[in-house]
């Protein structure tokens, strides 16, 4: 088995060796990144690898999956304006966040704890939960107050324990913090665990793919706690120092106009948050982080990306769902968050793909 890569606090350096079940730096608590620079594969060498993102194997810090449930490989196909989307609502837990999930399970059964937690509004729960159901171990996550009801039901179906806790998503995740601290635990953090973000680089790898060997110009990625957008953003440099790529696309960052602590730093000109108020009732609930850990890490990647924040209304977010629907496509209010941005052609005549994220079966239509 190939050892495990050593993580490191990318604020003050510290080192934390992987064979542990620390969760954050030790010195200032924060998340930690992973010590790994892979070179992809060629184009012509994927030919007839397995059809998940398990093909990207010399990209990814584990090996050997015992727990795929075939993730990845989502179609790509075009909208208007130039734009295609990413359809990773039809992973098997029915969201993106199955690419990351996947890695943290692998991962903790290389660890063997005692048992796994997490905290989630709601996705990143069930994928971890599916995925711990597939590599039997005891898992136990944590909502706030208000998660969809199908959200809860199937991550309760996974045979998952849940703890639905009093407020919002950030008192969720300190209670599962205060968790992860315990003896024994492996904290299935999608914001705090680097291995969940080469999972969600495995995105960009596949655009790239799909694409015969190149990128659009610009990549919209919905922006809450940032992992899609930061996996992304390896995918590219991973591509890019290869030679596999010869530009590198813009990152555009999206976030919903009722809690956007992010896109108000940048229009602020800041290097992190500045102000930040209580998170305000969206329709985008799974973005709605008023507080994201990874903020600093956030903004810098999009400003070296030559990217922009961009925000959408909750009327913008209820048109853009059904005007996916009336497309075929049936997408939970979170995860039409991109296509409500770009869908009246605000990129001009440059290329992009739009992430739909997660499916309308997990809650419905947005409605007034």
């Amino acid at each position: 088995m190939t050892p495990l890569p050593d993580c490191f606090c990318p604020v003050d350096g510290t080192r934390v060796p992987m064979g542990s079940l620390a969760w954050c730096c030790p010195v200032c608590r924060g998340p930690l990144d992973l010590d790994f620079a892979p070179t992809p594969a060629s184009l012509k060498s994927l030919a007839g690898r397995v059809n998940s993102l398990w093909r990207y194997a010399e990209c990814l810090p584990l090996s050997s999956p015992s727990v795929s449930l075939g993730e990845g490989r989502t179609p790509l196909v075009p909208l208007k304006n130039g734009v295609s989307a990413k359809l990773d609502f039809l992973m098997p837990t029915l969201s993106f966040k199955d690419r990351g999930a996947v890695l943290l399970a692998e991962l903790a059964l290389r660890l063997r704890p005692g048992r796994v937690v997490a905290d989630s509004s709601g996705n990143a729960g069930t994928a971890v939960a599916a995925y711990c159901a597939r590599a039997q171990l005891p898992c136990t996550v944590y909502v706030p107050d208000g998660t969809s009801a199908k959200k809860l039901e199937q991550i309760g179906a996974h045979g998952a324990r849940l703890e639905v806790v009093p407020g919002d998503r950030e008192a969720a995740a300190r209670a599962a913090r205060e968790a992860a601290d315990e003896d024994g635990t492996f904290y299935a953090s999608h914001v705090f665990n680097p291995y969940f973000l080469h999972g969600t680089k495995t995105y960009v790898h596949e655009v790239w793919e799909d694409l015969g060997g190149r990128l659009p110009d610009v990549i919209v990625v919905p922006v809450g706690n940032g992992t899609l957008l930061l996996g992304a953003s390896l995918a590219i440099a991973e591509l890019h120092a290869a030679g596999m790529i010869d530009r590198r696309p813009a990152l555009y960052a999206v976030q919903s106009a009722a809690v956007a602590p992010l896109a108000h730093a940048w229009h602020e000109g800041a290097d992190e948050l500045v102000g930040v108020t209580p998170a305000a009732p969206t329709f985008a609930e799974g973005i709605a982080i008023p507080r994201p850990p990874r903020a600093r890490q956030i903004l810098r990647t999009v400003r070296e990306s030559g990217g922009t924040f961009l925000t959408v209304t909750e009327d913008q977010l209820r048109h853009a769902q059904r005007d996916l629907a009336s497309q075929g496509l049936y997408v939970e209010s979170t995860g039409v968050a991109c296509w409500a941005a770009v869908r009246e052609g605000a990129l001009g005549a440059r290329t992009a793909v739009v992430p739909l994220c997660g499916a309308g079966l997990k809650t419905g239509l947005a409605r007034s």
